[in-house]
């Protein structure tokens, strides 16, 4: 359920990126949700779990817990949507072509951090620099 509310996220994203009614779902109401969700996962299971987030292996035999594993994947799902969602209203303010930025999206999703890179590459050659804010 969590993934096919994502991937609903995703694809409002690549093909209504200007609708404001798309943005709000895809960038706030989803992510929202799925955060609710993983809020609900971790507060009934995370109690007297072994494991912990100390170390890798630590993290290792929290995901042993089916329960705390799908937390996991949706706390992955809400973070790399927003994310998502970032990155088209950043190019948008910008002024990057969606189509640019589509792979970027795509790579974000199912990879995350490789797609902000992607993104982040993108946005400077664009510009012709990093900035976070536009003054």
């Amino acid at each position: 359920m969590a993934g096919l509310l994502a991937m609903a996220g995703w694809l409002l994203l690549v093909i209504l990126p200007r609708n404001n009614i798309a943005r709000l779902v895809s960038g706030v109401v989803i992510p929202l949700l799925l955060s609710t969700g993983y809020f609900i996962l971790i507060a009934m299971n995370l109690q007297g779990a072994e494991g912990g987030f100390g170390s890798l292996a630590d993290v290792a035999m929290l995901f042993q817990k089916p329960e705390l594993l799908l937390a996991g994947w949706i706390h992955y799902l809400a973070f790399d949507l927003f994310i998502g969602a970032w990155e088209v209203r950043d190019s948008q303010r910008h002024g990057i072509h969606h189509l640019v930025v589509i792979p970027s999206l795509v790579m974000t999703f199912m990879l995350g951090p490789i797609g902000l890179l992607f993104y982040f590459a993108i946005r400077t050659a664009k510009t012709r620099a990093l900035k976070l804010e536009e003054a």
